[in-house]
Protein backbone atom coordinates (compact mmCIF):
# COMPACT_ATOMS: atom_id res chain seq x y z
CA UNK A 1 0.00 0.00 0.00
CA UNK A 2 1.41 3.36 -0.71
CA UNK A 3 1.05 6.79 0.66
CA UNK A 4 -1.93 7.44 -1.06
CA UNK A 5 -3.87 4.77 -0.44
CA UNK A 6 -2.68 4.54 3.18
CA UNK A 7 -4.22 8.39 3.63
CA UNK A 8 -7.62 7.23 1.62
CA UNK A 9 -8.17 4.29 3.70
CA UNK A 10 -7.34 5.94 6.66
CA UNK A 11 -9.70 8.95 5.75
CA UNK A 12 -12.56 6.49 5.28
CA UNK A 13 -12.16 5.16 8.34
CA UNK A 14 -12.45 8.54 9.76
CA UNK A 15 -15.68 9.06 7.72
CA UNK A 16 -17.54 6.08 9.31
CA UNK A 17 -20.29 7.19 11.79
CA UNK A 18 -18.97 6.55 15.46
CA UNK A 19 -20.89 3.33 16.13
CA UNK A 20 -19.18 1.58 13.50
CA UNK A 21 -15.65 2.23 14.16
CA UNK A 22 -16.49 1.26 17.99
CA UNK A 23 -17.01 -2.46 16.79
CA UNK A 24 -15.10 -4.63 19.10
CA UNK A 25 -12.47 -5.96 17.50
CA UNK A 26 -12.68 -9.39 19.44
CA UNK A 27 -15.22 -10.76 21.86
CA UNK A 28 -13.03 -9.65 24.83
CA UNK A 29 -13.59 -6.26 24.04
CA UNK A 30 -17.70 -7.25 23.28
CA UNK A 31 -19.45 -5.19 26.29
CA UNK A 32 -23.05 -6.97 27.60
CA UNK A 33 -24.19 -10.76 26.63
CA UNK A 34 -22.00 -12.06 29.12
CA UNK A 35 -24.46 -15.14 29.42
CA UNK A 36 -23.11 -16.38 26.10
CA UNK A 37 -19.60 -14.53 25.48
CA UNK A 38 -18.03 -14.71 29.07
CA UNK A 39 -15.42 -17.69 29.40
CA UNK A 40 -18.04 -20.39 30.19
CA UNK A 41 -20.51 -18.59 27.79
CA UNK A 42 -22.03 -20.93 24.61
CA UNK A 43 -20.37 -18.76 21.72
CA UNK A 44 -17.07 -18.43 23.29
CA UNK A 45 -16.87 -22.27 24.06
CA UNK A 46 -18.18 -23.22 20.46
CA UNK A 47 -15.38 -20.47 18.92
CA UNK A 48 -13.12 -22.47 21.57
CA UNK A 49 -13.70 -25.85 20.24
CA UNK A 50 -14.14 -24.81 16.17
CA UNK A 51 -17.59 -25.95 16.43
CA UNK A 52 -19.79 -23.10 15.26
CA UNK A 53 -23.38 -24.18 14.45
CA UNK A 54 -26.24 -22.72 12.38
CA UNK A 55 -28.36 -19.75 15.04
CA UNK A 56 -30.74 -17.20 15.00
CA UNK A 57 -30.19 -14.17 16.76
CA UNK A 58 -33.24 -12.88 18.45
CA UNK A 59 -32.66 -9.33 20.32
CA UNK A 60 -33.61 -5.69 20.43
CA UNK A 61 -32.16 -3.10 18.02
CA UNK A 62 -28.27 -2.25 19.01
CA UNK A 63 -27.75 -5.15 21.19
CA UNK A 64 -24.83 -6.41 19.57
CA UNK A 65 -26.35 -9.32 16.58
CA UNK A 66 -24.50 -8.06 13.91
CA UNK A 67 -21.09 -7.26 15.89
CA UNK A 68 -21.42 -10.71 17.44
CA UNK A 69 -21.82 -12.23 14.00
CA UNK A 70 -18.47 -10.38 12.70
CA UNK A 71 -16.66 -11.89 15.64
CA UNK A 72 -17.77 -15.34 15.47
CA UNK A 73 -16.82 -15.23 11.45
CA UNK A 74 -13.41 -13.16 12.20
CA UNK A 75 -12.88 -15.56 15.32
CA UNK A 76 -12.71 -18.77 13.13
CA UNK A 77 -11.81 -17.95 9.74
CA UNK A 78 -14.34 -18.60 8.10
CA UNK A 79 -15.69 -16.73 4.89
CA UNK A 80 -18.02 -13.84 6.11
CA UNK A 81 -20.86 -12.97 3.95
CA UNK A 82 -22.96 -10.34 5.02
CA UNK A 83 -26.42 -10.52 3.66
CA UNK A 84 -29.37 -8.36 4.03
CA UNK A 85 -32.89 -9.57 3.81
CA UNK A 86 -34.23 -6.23 3.06
CA UNK A 87 -32.22 -6.05 -0.39
CA UNK A 88 -31.91 -9.25 -1.54
CA UNK A 89 -33.80 -11.94 -2.59
CA UNK A 90 -33.71 -15.70 -3.89
CA UNK A 91 -31.41 -14.79 -6.74
CA UNK A 92 -28.90 -13.65 -4.75
CA UNK A 93 -29.04 -16.56 -2.19
CA UNK A 94 -28.17 -19.13 -4.76
CA UNK A 95 -25.45 -16.68 -6.01
CA UNK A 96 -24.14 -16.83 -2.61
CA UNK A 97 -24.66 -20.41 -2.15
CA UNK A 98 -22.08 -21.09 -5.33
CA UNK A 99 -19.79 -18.75 -3.49
CA UNK A 100 -19.73 -20.67 -0.52
CA UNK A 101 -18.73 -24.15 -2.63
CA UNK A 102 -16.20 -22.51 -4.39
CA UNK A 103 -14.54 -21.36 -0.70
CA UNK A 104 -15.15 -24.95 0.32
CA UNK A 105 -13.43 -26.63 -2.92
CA UNK A 106 -11.00 -24.20 -3.83
CA UNK A 107 -9.96 -22.77 -0.28
CA UNK A 108 -11.08 -25.38 2.33
CA UNK A 109 -12.75 -22.42 3.94
CA UNK A 110 -16.44 -22.69 5.86
CA UNK A 111 -18.61 -20.21 4.97
CA UNK A 112 -20.72 -17.89 7.87
CA UNK A 113 -24.12 -16.64 6.09
CA UNK A 114 -25.16 -13.63 8.09
CA UNK A 115 -28.85 -12.64 7.12
CA UNK A 116 -29.29 -9.23 9.12
CA UNK A 117 -33.34 -8.82 9.53
CA UNK A 118 -33.74 -12.70 8.59
CA UNK A 119 -37.79 -12.15 9.44
CA UNK A 120 -38.08 -9.95 6.35
CA UNK A 121 -37.83 -13.26 3.96
CA UNK A 122 -40.61 -15.15 2.69
CA UNK A 123 -40.99 -18.61 2.99
CA UNK A 124 -39.90 -19.40 0.04
CA UNK A 125 -36.51 -17.36 0.05
CA UNK A 126 -36.13 -19.42 4.19
CA UNK A 127 -36.65 -22.69 1.96
CA UNK A 128 -33.68 -21.48 -0.40
CA UNK A 129 -31.65 -22.12 2.43
CA UNK A 130 -33.01 -25.64 4.41
CA UNK A 131 -30.84 -27.68 2.27
CA UNK A 132 -27.72 -25.73 2.40
CA UNK A 133 -27.77 -25.81 6.35
CA UNK A 134 -28.55 -29.03 6.51
CA UNK A 135 -25.67 -30.57 4.27
CA UNK A 136 -23.10 -27.79 6.44
CA UNK A 137 -22.21 -25.96 3.14
CA UNK A 138 -23.11 -22.76 5.28
CA UNK A 139 -23.30 -21.88 8.72
CA UNK A 140 -26.37 -19.94 8.95
CA UNK A 141 -26.49 -17.03 11.42
CA UNK A 142 -29.83 -15.22 11.37
CA UNK A 143 -30.32 -11.75 13.38
CA UNK A 144 -33.69 -10.92 13.92
CA UNK A 145 -36.26 -8.10 16.69
CA UNK A 146 -39.46 -10.13 16.00
CA UNK A 147 -40.54 -14.09 18.09
CA UNK A 148 -38.38 -15.96 15.90
CA UNK A 149 -41.45 -18.49 16.43
CA UNK A 150 -43.80 -16.12 14.33
CA UNK A 151 -41.32 -14.95 11.83
CA UNK A 152 -39.02 -18.43 10.90
CA UNK A 153 -40.33 -21.28 9.09
CA UNK A 154 -40.26 -24.18 11.77
CA UNK A 155 -37.83 -26.45 8.80
CA UNK A 156 -35.41 -23.56 9.12
CA UNK A 157 -35.88 -22.64 12.81
CA UNK A 158 -35.26 -26.46 13.88
CA UNK A 159 -32.00 -26.40 12.20
CA UNK A 160 -30.87 -23.19 14.06
CA UNK A 161 -30.28 -23.27 17.69
CA UNK A 162 -32.08 -19.95 19.45
CA UNK A 163 -29.58 -17.54 20.79
CA UNK A 164 -31.48 -15.06 22.89
CA UNK A 165 -29.45 -11.22 23.65
CA UNK A 166 -31.03 -8.80 25.90
CA UNK A 167 -31.05 -5.53 25.54
CA UNK A 168 -27.62 -3.52 26.94
CA UNK A 169 -27.85 -2.65 30.61
CA UNK A 170 -27.37 0.95 31.58
CA UNK A 171 -24.05 -0.24 33.01
CA UNK A 172 -22.74 -1.45 29.54
CA UNK A 173 -24.22 1.47 27.70
CA UNK A 174 -22.22 4.06 30.12
CA UNK A 175 -19.13 1.34 29.23
CA UNK A 176 -19.37 1.88 25.84
CA UNK A 177 -19.74 5.28 25.91
CA UNK A 178 -16.50 5.20 28.32
CA UNK A 179 -14.62 3.76 26.22
CA UNK A 180 -15.36 5.72 23.02
CA UNK A 181 -14.54 8.93 24.91
CA UNK A 182 -11.02 7.28 25.88
CA UNK A 183 -10.17 5.88 22.62
CA UNK A 184 -7.93 8.03 20.47
CA UNK A 185 -7.82 5.41 17.43
CA UNK A 186 -11.56 4.64 17.00
CA UNK A 187 -13.08 6.85 19.20
CA UNK A 188 -13.05 10.32 20.56
CA UNK A 189 -10.41 10.08 22.54
CA UNK A 190 -8.37 13.33 20.46
CA UNK A 191 -11.05 15.54 21.35
CA UNK A 192 -10.36 16.24 24.77
CA UNK A 193 -13.78 15.70 26.08
CA UNK A 194 -15.51 15.07 29.53
CA UNK A 195 -19.17 14.14 29.72
CA UNK A 196 -21.24 15.67 32.82
CA UNK A 197 -23.29 12.78 34.60
CA UNK A 198 -26.50 14.27 34.07
CA UNK A 199 -25.63 14.27 30.22
CA UNK A 200 -24.22 10.66 30.47
CA UNK A 201 -27.62 9.46 32.30
CA UNK A 202 -29.73 11.29 29.82
CA UNK A 203 -27.70 9.86 27.19
CA UNK A 204 -28.38 5.81 28.60
CA UNK A 205 -31.90 6.68 29.16
CA UNK A 206 -33.06 8.15 25.72
CA UNK A 207 -30.60 5.21 23.65
CA UNK A 208 -33.18 2.33 25.31
CA UNK A 209 -30.19 -0.14 25.37
CA UNK A 210 -29.31 0.71 22.09
CA UNK A 211 -25.43 0.85 21.81
CA UNK A 212 -25.74 2.37 18.32
CA UNK A 213 -28.33 4.98 19.57
CA UNK A 214 -26.44 6.01 22.56
CA UNK A 215 -22.93 6.41 20.45
CA UNK A 216 -24.85 8.01 17.06
CA UNK A 217 -26.07 10.74 19.99
CA UNK A 218 -23.01 11.17 21.68
CA UNK A 219 -21.21 12.09 18.39
CA UNK A 220 -23.57 14.67 17.25
CA UNK A 221 -23.48 16.37 20.88
CA UNK A 222 -19.10 16.16 20.21
CA UNK A 223 -19.59 17.73 17.13
CA UNK A 224 -21.54 20.57 18.45
CA UNK A 225 -18.20 21.52 21.08
CA UNK A 226 -15.78 21.24 18.46
CA UNK A 227 -16.42 22.86 14.73
CA UNK A 228 -15.38 20.68 11.97
CA UNK A 229 -12.90 23.29 10.76
CA UNK A 230 -10.91 23.19 13.74
CA UNK A 231 -8.62 19.84 14.38
CA UNK A 232 -9.81 18.40 17.32
CA UNK A 233 -6.17 17.84 18.97
CA UNK A 234 -5.89 21.37 19.32
CA UNK A 235 -8.96 21.88 21.06
CA UNK A 236 -8.69 22.10 25.19
CA UNK A 237 -10.50 19.99 27.68
CA UNK A 238 -14.34 20.20 26.51
CA UNK A 239 -17.48 19.32 28.78
CA UNK A 240 -20.37 17.69 27.51
CA UNK A 241 -23.41 19.39 29.51
CA UNK A 242 -26.75 17.92 29.98
CA UNK A 243 -27.87 21.38 27.89
CA UNK A 244 -25.30 20.37 24.88
CA UNK A 245 -27.09 16.85 24.36
CA UNK A 246 -30.56 18.82 24.70
CA UNK A 247 -29.40 21.02 22.01
CA UNK A 248 -28.03 18.10 19.73
CA UNK A 249 -30.54 15.84 19.98
CA UNK A 250 -33.49 18.77 20.34
CA UNK A 251 -35.32 17.10 23.43
CA UNK A 252 -35.52 17.89 26.58
CA UNK A 253 -34.14 15.62 29.65
CA UNK A 254 -37.79 15.52 31.51
CA UNK A 255 -37.63 14.17 34.91
CA UNK A 256 -37.91 10.45 34.45
CA UNK A 257 -36.17 7.14 35.48
CA UNK A 258 -37.24 4.02 33.20
CA UNK A 259 -36.20 1.81 36.05
CA UNK A 260 -36.86 4.03 39.10
CA UNK A 261 -40.03 5.06 41.08
CA UNK A 262 -40.92 7.87 38.29
CA UNK A 263 -41.54 5.34 35.38
CA UNK A 264 -44.18 3.46 37.69
CA UNK A 265 -45.43 6.74 39.21
CA UNK A 266 -46.54 7.85 35.16
CA UNK A 267 -47.62 4.50 34.08
CA UNK A 268 -49.71 4.11 36.82
CA UNK A 269 -51.00 7.98 36.41
CA UNK A 270 -51.64 7.06 32.97
CA UNK A 271 -53.44 3.99 33.74
CA UNK A 272 -56.28 4.84 36.46
CA UNK A 273 -56.72 8.58 33.97
CA UNK A 274 -57.56 5.40 31.84
CA UNK A 275 -60.06 3.81 33.62
CA UNK A 276 -61.58 6.84 35.42
CA UNK A 277 -62.65 7.69 32.06
CA UNK A 278 -60.71 10.94 31.71
CA UNK A 279 -59.44 11.24 28.10
CA UNK A 280 -57.18 14.74 28.61
CA UNK A 281 -55.46 12.85 31.83
CA UNK A 282 -54.46 9.99 29.88
CA UNK A 283 -53.46 11.90 26.80
CA UNK A 284 -51.55 13.92 29.22
CA UNK A 285 -49.38 11.24 31.18
CA UNK A 286 -48.69 9.54 27.76
CA UNK A 287 -47.48 12.52 26.33
CA UNK A 288 -44.91 12.44 29.19
CA UNK A 289 -43.53 9.72 29.06
CA UNK A 290 -43.29 10.00 25.11
CA UNK A 291 -41.34 13.42 25.48
CA UNK A 292 -39.06 11.86 28.54
CA UNK A 293 -38.11 8.65 26.20
CA UNK A 294 -40.06 6.19 27.36
CA UNK A 295 -40.18 2.80 24.70
CA UNK A 296 -43.68 3.40 22.94
CA UNK A 297 -44.04 -0.36 22.62
CA UNK A 298 -44.13 -0.81 26.61
CA UNK A 299 -47.27 2.14 26.27
CA UNK A 300 -48.82 0.20 24.07
CA UNK A 301 -48.67 -3.48 25.72
CA UNK A 302 -50.35 -1.72 29.13
CA UNK A 303 -53.14 -0.61 26.33
CA UNK A 304 -53.59 -3.53 24.65
CA UNK A 305 -53.87 -5.02 28.05
CA UNK A 306 -56.01 -2.15 29.55
CA UNK A 307 -58.33 -3.15 26.86
CA UNK A 308 -58.99 -6.38 27.94
CA UNK A 309 -58.72 -5.61 32.05
CA UNK A 310 -60.60 -2.95 32.26
CA UNK A 311 -62.91 -2.55 29.20
CA UNK A 312 -63.56 -6.18 28.15
CA UNK A 313 -66.75 -7.05 26.80
CA UNK A 314 -68.40 -3.73 27.51
CA UNK A 315 -66.26 -2.67 24.23
CA UNK A 316 -65.48 -5.48 22.59
CA UNK A 317 -64.00 -3.29 19.94
CA UNK A 318 -61.30 -1.71 22.20
CA UNK A 319 -58.72 -4.67 21.76
CA UNK A 320 -58.57 -4.41 18.09
CA UNK A 321 -57.96 -0.41 18.80
CA UNK A 322 -55.09 -0.89 20.98
CA UNK A 323 -53.63 -3.78 19.03
CA UNK A 324 -54.01 -1.91 16.12
CA UNK A 325 -52.00 1.22 17.77
CA UNK A 326 -49.65 -1.37 18.55
CA UNK A 327 -49.27 -1.99 15.00
CA UNK A 328 -49.62 1.15 13.44
CA UNK A 329 -46.15 2.62 15.76
CA UNK A 330 -44.41 -0.09 13.94
CA UNK A 331 -45.14 0.59 11.20
CA UNK A 332 -44.53 4.02 11.45
CA UNK A 333 -42.09 4.45 14.09
CA UNK A 334 -41.51 7.73 16.18
CA UNK A 335 -42.94 10.22 15.93
CA UNK A 336 -45.12 9.45 13.04
CA UNK A 337 -46.54 6.70 15.20
CA UNK A 338 -46.89 8.69 18.27
CA UNK A 339 -50.56 9.78 17.06
CA UNK A 340 -51.93 6.10 16.87
CA UNK A 341 -50.88 5.79 20.41
CA UNK A 342 -52.95 8.60 21.25
CA UNK A 343 -55.96 8.22 19.81
CA UNK A 344 -56.35 4.37 21.33
CA UNK A 345 -55.85 6.53 24.68
CA UNK A 346 -58.44 8.37 24.16
CA UNK A 347 -60.46 5.72 22.53
CA UNK A 348 -60.31 3.34 25.92
CA UNK A 349 -60.79 6.39 27.73
CA UNK A 350 -64.55 6.91 26.83
CA UNK A 351 -65.01 3.25 26.10
CA UNK A 352 -67.44 1.33 28.79
CA UNK A 353 -65.66 -0.10 31.42
CA UNK A 354 -65.99 -3.60 33.02
CA UNK A 355 -63.51 -5.73 34.52
CA UNK A 356 -65.38 -9.00 34.56
CA UNK A 357 -63.32 -10.87 32.11
CA UNK A 358 -60.10 -9.96 34.45
CA UNK A 359 -62.62 -10.89 37.45
CA UNK A 360 -63.97 -14.38 35.61
CA UNK A 361 -60.06 -14.91 35.37
CA UNK A 362 -58.94 -14.56 38.63
CA UNK A 363 -61.98 -16.52 39.78
CA UNK A 364 -61.23 -19.73 37.29
CA UNK A 365 -57.55 -19.93 37.90
CA UNK A 366 -58.27 -20.21 42.00
CA UNK A 367 -60.87 -22.67 41.17
CA UNK A 368 -58.34 -24.84 39.06
CA UNK A 369 -55.90 -24.42 42.34
CA UNK A 370 -58.55 -25.66 44.68
CA UNK A 371 -60.40 -28.86 43.08
CA UNK A 372 -57.43 -29.69 40.51
CA UNK A 373 -57.67 -31.40 36.76
CA UNK A 374 -61.03 -32.69 36.40
CA UNK A 375 -62.27 -35.00 34.03
CA UNK A 376 -63.33 -33.56 31.06
CA UNK A 377 -67.36 -35.10 30.54
CA UNK A 378 -67.93 -37.91 28.28
CA UNK A 379 -70.16 -36.20 26.17
CA UNK A 380 -67.84 -33.32 24.70
CA UNK A 381 -64.86 -35.48 24.01
CA UNK A 382 -63.73 -35.93 20.73
CA UNK A 383 -64.52 -39.39 19.50
CA UNK A 384 -62.25 -40.10 16.21
CA UNK A 385 -62.06 -44.16 17.21
CA UNK A 386 -64.55 -46.72 17.09
CA UNK A 387 -63.26 -47.51 20.43
CA UNK A 388 -63.10 -44.25 22.00
CA UNK A 389 -67.23 -44.31 20.89
CA UNK A 390 -67.85 -47.83 22.22
CA UNK A 391 -66.89 -46.48 25.83
CA UNK A 392 -68.91 -42.84 25.77
CA UNK A 393 -67.01 -40.38 23.90
CA UNK A 394 -69.40 -38.05 22.01
CA UNK A 395 -71.73 -39.73 23.35
CA UNK A 396 -75.42 -38.06 23.65
CA UNK A 397 -73.29 -34.47 22.54
CA UNK A 398 -76.46 -32.16 21.38
CA UNK A 399 -75.16 -29.90 17.87
CA UNK A 400 -75.70 -26.27 19.02
CA UNK A 401 -76.75 -25.61 15.04
CA UNK A 402 -79.47 -28.24 15.55
CA UNK A 403 -81.72 -26.47 17.57
CA UNK A 404 -83.48 -23.49 17.05
CA UNK A 405 -81.19 -19.92 18.55
CA UNK A 406 -78.23 -22.27 17.70
CA UNK A 407 -78.55 -23.14 21.47
CA UNK A 408 -79.96 -26.27 23.67
CA UNK A 409 -79.15 -26.34 27.24
CA UNK A 410 -76.53 -28.59 27.99
CA UNK A 411 -73.67 -29.18 30.37
CA UNK A 412 -69.91 -28.49 29.64
CA UNK A 413 -67.67 -28.24 32.81
CA UNK A 414 -66.74 -31.21 34.69
CA UNK A 415 -69.42 -33.31 36.99
CA UNK A 416 -68.05 -31.89 40.10
CA UNK A 417 -68.42 -28.10 39.01
CA UNK A 418 -71.63 -27.76 36.74
CA UNK A 419 -73.82 -25.39 38.05
CA UNK A 420 -70.79 -22.73 38.69
CA UNK A 421 -70.74 -19.31 37.18
CA UNK A 422 -67.59 -17.59 36.64
CA UNK A 423 -68.62 -14.55 34.12
CA UNK A 424 -70.44 -11.95 35.53
CA UNK A 425 -71.20 -9.10 32.68
CA UNK A 426 -72.35 -5.59 34.01
CA UNK A 427 -74.98 -3.71 32.41
CA UNK A 428 -72.62 -1.25 30.95
CA UNK A 429 -71.88 -1.23 27.00
CA UNK A 430 -71.92 -4.14 24.80
CA UNK A 431 -71.66 -6.41 28.36
CA UNK A 432 -75.66 -5.59 28.88
CA UNK A 433 -76.68 -7.32 25.82
CA UNK A 434 -74.26 -10.06 26.74
CA UNK A 435 -75.68 -10.16 30.37
CA UNK A 436 -79.09 -10.82 28.82
CA UNK A 437 -78.40 -13.52 26.73
CA UNK A 438 -76.86 -15.47 29.47
CA UNK A 439 -79.57 -14.81 31.77
CA UNK A 440 -82.02 -16.23 29.33
CA UNK A 441 -79.17 -19.61 28.38
CA UNK A 442 -78.62 -19.98 32.16
CA UNK A 443 -81.91 -20.23 33.29
CA UNK A 444 -82.84 -23.10 30.31
CA UNK A 445 -79.95 -24.99 32.09
CA UNK A 446 -81.01 -24.99 35.49
CA UNK A 447 -84.94 -25.52 34.25
CA UNK A 448 -83.50 -28.67 32.57
CA UNK A 449 -80.97 -29.50 35.47
CA UNK A 450 -81.41 -32.97 37.34
CA UNK A 451 -82.40 -32.25 40.74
Amino acid sequence: MDLFEYRAQKASAASKPLAERMRPKSLDEFIGQSHIVDQEGLIRKAIEKDRIFSMILWGPPGCGKTTLARLIAGETGSYFVHFSAVLSGVKEIRSVIEDAKDQQKLYQKSTILFVDEIHRFNKAQQDAFLHHVESGLITLIGATTENPSFEVIPPLLSRCRLIILNALSSDNIAAIIDRSLKDSEKGLGKMSLVLDRDALSFLIRIAEGDARIALNNLEIAASLLIPETEPAENVATRHITLQVIETALQKKALLYDKSGEEHYNLISAFHKSLRGSDPDAAIYWLERMLMAGENPLYIARRMVRFASEDVGNADPYALGVALNAMEAFRFLGHPEGDLALTQAAVYLATAPKSNSIYISSKMVKKEIESSGSQPVPLHIRNAPTRLMKEIGYGKDYKYAHDYKEGFTPQNYLPEKLQGRFYYSPTDRGYEKIIKQRLEKWRNLKIKVAPS
